[in-house]
Parts: C-alpha cells; sequence; structure tokens
C-alpha cells in the first residue's frame, strides 16, 4: 500500500519530530511512502531549488497513486491542505492528525467527509500510534489493499 505523507514545510517545522516518527512506523510496518523525504531537516532547502511546477505535477501524480493520505496538521499549511482537498475529491481516505491543544482550522475538524478521519495525539510518541490504528481501519476498506509485508 501506498500512503502520501503531507505536512508543513514553508508553514513552519516546529513538528519535524513528529513527523520523522510518523514516517519511521510507516515504513517499518512495510509501507511505501513515496513523500518520506518531507520529514528530512533538509526538505528545506531541497524544496527552495525546486520547480514549484515540477513540484506540483510530481506530487499530484503521487497523490492520484497512492491508497491513503496521512498529514500531520498541527502546524498551517497551504499545501497540506490543497493536498487533503484533492485528496478526499478523489476518493482517498485522509487522516488528519494534530497534537492536542494546537489550533487546527475549523475547514478540517468540522469536515464530516466519509473519507476523513481528524484525530489527536498528546505527545509526539502517540502520534505512529494514531496513524496505526487509521491505518488498521482501512483494512477492511473496499480499494484498499494492505501492505504485502
Amino acid at each position: 500500500m501506498k500512503i502520501y505523507f503531507s505536512c508543513s514545510i514553508t508553514g513552519g517545522r516546529s513538528e519535524e519530530s513528529v513527523y520523522q516518527k510518523i514516517v519511521s512506523a510507516l515504513d517499518s510496518m512495510g509501507y511505501e511512502v513515496p513523500t518520506a523525504h518531507l520529514a528530512s531537516p533538509e526538505v528545506v532547502e531541497m524544496e527552495k531549488t525546486a520547480d514549484p511546477n515540477d513540484i506540483f505535477e510530481r506530487d499530484m501524480a503521487w497523490l492520484r497513486e497512492c491508497d491513503a493520505v496521512i498529514a500531520e496538521v498541527s502546524s498551517p499549511s497551504h499545501g497540506v491542505g490543497y493536498e487533503i482537498a484533492y485528496a478526499l475529491t478523489l476518493g482517498k481516505p485522509v487522516l488528519c492528525c494534530y497534537q492536542a491543544g494546537r489550533s487546527v482550522s475549523k475547514i478540517i475538524t468540522g469536515n464530516t467527509s466519509p473519507g476523513l478521519s481528524v484525530m489527536t495525539y498528546i505527545v509526539e510518541e502517540d502520534a505512529p500510534v494514531v496513524v496505526r490504528e487509521f491505518i488498521q481501519r482501512l483494512g477492511n476498506r473496499p480499494g484498499v489493499q494492505e501492505s504485502e509485508y
């Protein structure tokens, strides 16, 4: 199963260690994560020199190819919001997770789309637990394939 991981890049990187824990958990479960590089501390520098059109085309292709989306939304990000909306229009299951107590857009927390799950975690070590719970629920969803690992 391919999981598209989405997180803030230009909107702030204060949750970078959470991003790394989520991507590491997905990797250890055997999922393909084409956006794993977003958890890297070097991503801001890497993205500075990349052509915006190339990034857009690449990321939209990855979204179309993925089976599900996991978005860490503790830090506001226009790009993450766009990716969430696009994934939902494609019928992809989406998890938006964030640290409890953080202010998250009501467009996310109030969204009743059947494909959207919104979950909180208390401490960053709990973020992978929330991700695992979401993925376990996907196992019974038509069109979503379990990992071969």
